[in-house]
C-alpha cells in the first residue's frame, strides 16, 4: 500500500475558495492501529456546514484543530484492516464513520483511521451514499431526542426539513413519539412523508404564536434552527410541559443568540426570563448509538434525504453548493467506486 494518498486539505485557516486544495501526496494513515481502531478506505463522504465553519475563524481555528487540515467528518467505506483486539468489525465490512472534527485527518481523503466510538457496521448491500450522509446529523438527532422521551411523548422539532430535522422526525417516530415539526410551506410534504404528525408553517405566521394556541402539550423541544432564539426559549413555558426540556443543537445558534438565552435564564420570569429546562447539545461519538443508527438505516426505519452528489475532483463545487443553503438534503461526494 502506498504511503501517500489524495486528500482535500487546507494549509491554514481561511476561506475555502482561497485555501482548499486537492493534495496528491498527503500522508496515508499508518499501521499498526491502536486498540479499537479500523483502517477504512473511503467510498463516499457527506458534507456538513461545520466542515468549513471550523476553518474560517482565524486564530480560533488553530485552537480548535491542527493544520494542514483535511476536511470532512462523515463518510462510509470498506474496512481494510483492524486492530488486534477488534472483534465486531472485519476486513471487507461496509461501515459508516464519523471522525473527530477537531483532529486534522478528515473524510475527504482516500483512507482514514476510525476510532471505535465513531463507526458501526452496515449491511453489505447498503447504499454507501446514503450511509455517508448520516453520521453527524443522524447522531445529533438521536442524542438530542432519545434521552428525553418515551413512547407517547409529544415532541416539537424546530427546523424539521434540515439535516438534523429530517432524521429527527424519523427517529422520534421510531421511538414512538407524536411529532410536530416546523418548516416552510414548500417543505411540508417532505416532513409529512418522513412521519411528522403536525406541521407548523413558519411562512403562515409566527411560530411561537402558533405553538401557544395548543397550550402546554409538548414533552420535549429540539431547536435545530437557533436563529429564533431567545424568543422561542423564553416563550417555551407556554407550550412545553414544566418537566420537559428545551434542547438547542449547539451548532445551530450564533454566539449572540446563546448569550441572549443565557441572560434569559438568569432573569426572573416577570422580567422576561425563561422557565423551562435549557440544554445546549453538542454531538459526541458513541459506538452504541452508531450501532442503533446503522441498524435503523439497514432496516429502512430511517432514510437519508440526498440533495446532490459530486465526484471527488468536484469537492470545491460541492461546498459552494452547500454554502448557498439551498440544498434539500445531504450533499454527497464520491471518493471511490461503490462497486
Amino acid at each position: 500500500m502506498s504511503k501517500t494518498m489524495q486528500a482535500w486539505q487546507l494549509a491554514a485557516p481561511g476561506p475555502l475558495e482561497e485555501t482548499l486544495k486537492l493534495v496528491d501526496n498527503a500522508a496515508q494513515p499508518s499501521v499498526p492501529l491502536k486498540p479499537g481502531q479500523a483502517l477504512v478506505e473511503v467510498v463516499s463522504a457527506g458534507l456538513n456546514p461545520a466542515d468549513y465553519k471550523m476553518v474560517q475563524m482565524g486564530f480560533a481555528s488553530k485552537a480548535l484543530t491542527s493544520f494542514p487540515k483535511t476536511l470532512g467528518m462523515d463518510l462510509s467505506g470498506r474496512v481494510v484492516a483492524v486492530a488486534d483486539n477488534v472483534t465486531d468489525v472485519k476486513t471487507g465490512d461496509a461501515v459508516l464513520v464519523r471522525l473527530d472534527p477537531t483532529k486534522a485527518p478528515g473524510a475527504l481523503s482516500q483512507y482514514v483511521i476510525a476510532d471505535r466510538d465513531g463507526y458501526a457496521v452496515l449491511p453489505s448491500d447498503f447504499d454507501l451514499d446514503l450511509a455517508a450522509g448520516a453520521p453527524t446529523t443522524a447522531l445529533t438527532a438521536y442524542q438530542s431526542i432519545k434521552p428525553y422521551v418515551q413512547t407517547g411523548s409529544k415532541v416539537f422539532i424546530n427546523g424539521g426539513s434540515g439535516g438534523a430535522g429530517t432524521y429527527g422526525i424519523q427517529i422520534a417516530k421510531a421511538l414512538g413519539c407524536h411529532v410536530t415539526a416546523s418548516c416552510s410551506t414548500g417543505k411540508r410534504e417532505l416532513c409529512e412523508r418522513l412521519g411528522a404528525d403536525e406541521i407548523v408553517d413558519y411562512k403562515a405566521g409566527d411560530i411561537v404564536t402558533q405553538l401557544k394556541k395548543s397550550g402546554k402539550i409538548f414533552d420535549h423541544v429540539v431547536d435545530n434552527v437557533g436563529s429564533s432564539l431567545p424568543d422561542l426559549y423564553q416563550q417555551s413555558n407556554h407550550f412545553l410541559k414544566p418537566e420537559g426540556a428545551f434542547v438547542l443543537v449547539g451548532g445551530s445558534a450564533s454566539l449572540s443568540s446563546i448569550k441572549n438565552v443565557a441572560m434569559a435564564k438568569l432573569l426572573p420570569s416577570f422580567l422576561g426570563g425563561g422557565k423551562s429546562k435549557f440544554i445546549t447539545y453538542m454531538t459526541k461519538n458513541n459506538h452504541e448509538d452508531f450501532v442503533q443508527l446503522a441498524k435503523w438505516l439497514g432496516e429502512g426505519v430511517i432514510k437519508t434525504i440526498v440533495d446532490s452528489t459530486f465526484e471527488f475532483k468536484e469537492v470545491a463545487e460541492a461546498y459552494e453548493h452547500l454554502k448557498k443553503g439551498s440544498s434539500g438534503g445531504k450533499v454527497i461526494v464520491h471518493v471511490a467506486s461503490k462497486a
